[in-house]
């Protein structure tokens, strides 16, 4: 009988143990980042939408919906250095790519996101996360600058935008499909390509249940196509042409990850967030939308910077919730290293701030921010503070011009104005006064247009950039 006891105890502490640990593990990490989709592509943010997104519809009423959150730059290369590193571009010398200069990255290009930059997924696995990356990374395709030396454990996906296919002319490969640090597929049919990453990341859900991990899903689409690209199930089914189609696919895919995170118990302890890059590109040839809010991709509109975010964690993150403080996607390295017990990097500036109490909606909880810079390349154009958005003026760069266009310093009440229709900069003066100071803060730390200030940090550089490297 003694012994049967000591048993018991046994079993008993054992399990014990395994609860705390449980308790303590700190939560799985999904973030769906898509390409070039629109504030009004999906039906949480325009009931109006042209293509029905009910899968994200339901994601809304388990979550919080962030209605004034903001990628880093209007184009893809910039904004994705920000997500990772939470740093605005113009800090990680991101901002305008140096050669040959443009406003992304281009294939066997010899730059890309420098390796002493500390990405979310390098702190994740100082804590012990497994990580993968799965689609679209635009961050630098030669060997120092994948994902695999950047913090992941795997990759799976191409490592620029959907349209850089093989061209004499630019001395483009055919658009490789990376594993790992291999390339697999040369040229891969970019139809399959949001089917084959939800397959990938359901697999390293399972294979991953146990311990903690993080699932870095940037999607390639809509994507920079003029045709967006679709498995041949989705091509023709909505009302809105091969865009229509490509959206409705990224909800069937973020139906799938949540459908196997329930099937596996992992939801409770599972923070999943959906987000987006920047806006939809020419709107009118495309099929993309900016609903309500005005303009469109690579420039400094609201329609331009402003994205989708919508944050699920039953039990932690209150459900169908409209949250209108203003964030940013930069926000999210030091949220979910806090969320995971680690710290920021304590050598550097990090742009990014802990929103932790907006994410868990306490009481009277504010944006941390005073002031959010919109940069386009390596100019600054607008500030917002508070509700109020001033654009500064001048010379402006618009898109991929490349003519600046004189335009007047213009003010607009974001919460009154979204479509930013109304200017009341001759009403506000002492608002004015305001934004032009922090204008003139951030310029004393980072400079503008070729004098880079005292806070910005160098652009990885790689000697004899080849394609070779991007051939199977």
């Amino acid at each position: 009988m003694p012994r049967l006891s000591t048993c018991v105890v046994v079993i008993m502490a054992a399990l014990l143990s395994m609860f705390a640990h449980a308790a303590e593990r700190p939560p799985n990490i999904v973030l769906i980042f898509c390409d070039n989709l629109g504030y009004g592509d999906i039906e949480v943010y325009n009931p109006n939408a042209k293509q029905p997104t009910p899968r994200l519809l339901k994601l809304a009423e388990e979550s919080t919906v962030f209605d004034h959150a903001y990628c880093a730059a209007p184009v893809c290369t910039p904004s994705r250095g920000a997500l990772m590193t939470g740093c605005y571009p113009r800090r990680i010398g991101l901002d305008r790519t140096p050669a040959p200069p443009g406003h992304v990255l281009t294939p066997a290009s010899p730059n890309g996101l420098h390796p002493n930059e500390i990405t979310i997924a390098e702190l994740l696995r100082d804590q012990g996360y497994r990580s993968i990356c799965i689609g679209k990374w635009h961050l630098g395709d030669q060997p120092p600058f994948l994902p695999l030396n950047q913090g992941f454990d795997e990759y799976f996906g191409i490592p620029y935008s959907d349209n850089m296919k093989e061209e004499e002319r630019r001395n483009f490969p055919p658009l490789p499909l990376i594993e790992g640090n291999e390339v697999i597929e040369a040229e891969v049919d970019v139809n399959t390509l949001v089917r084959r990453g939800t397959e990938r990341a359901l697999r390293f859900i399972e294979e991953n249940r146990e311990r903690p991990f993080f699932l870095y899903f940037p999607q390639i689409t809509p994507g920079s196509e003029a045709k967006p690209p679709a498995h041949p199930d989705f091509q023709g089914k909505s009302q809105n042409g091969p865009w229509g189609d490509s959206v409705m696919e990224l909800d069937w895919s973020t139906g799938q990850l949540i459908d196997k995170l329930n099937e596996l118990g992992l939801s409770e302890n599972t923070l999943f967030i959906w987000t987006n890059d920047n806006g939809a590109p020419q709107e009118a040839k495309r099929g993309g939308s900016s609903d309500p809010l005005k303009g469109e991709a690579y420039n400094t509109s609201e329609g331009g910077m402003r994205v989708p975010l919508i944050v699920r964690w039953p039990g932690k993150v209150p459900e169908g919730i409209r949250n209108s403080e203003m964030i940013t996607l930069m926000d999210c390295l030091p949220t979910l290293v806090a969320l995971a017990g680690g710290t920021d990097p304590q050598d550097r500036i990090i742009d990014g701030r802990d929103i932790r109490p907006l994410l868990f909606g306490e009481p009277n909880a504010k944006s941390p921010h005073e002031a959010f810079f919109f940069w386009h390349l390596d100019q600054l154009q607008a500030v917002r503070s508070g509700p109020w958005k001033l654009y500064l003026g001048g010379d402006r760069r618009v898109g991929f011009a490349t003519q600046a266009q004189k335009a007047k310093p213009s003010l607009y009440h974001l919460m009154d104005d979204p479509q930013e229709k109304k200017d009341v900069h001759a009403d506000h003066p002492d608002i004015v006064a305001k934004l032009e100071r922090l204008a003139d803060q951030t310029r004393a730390d980072l400079g503008e247009y070729q004098e880079r200030g005292p806070g910005c940090r160098p652009v990885g550089v790689f000697e004899n950039p080849t394609p070779r490297l991007l051939q199977p």
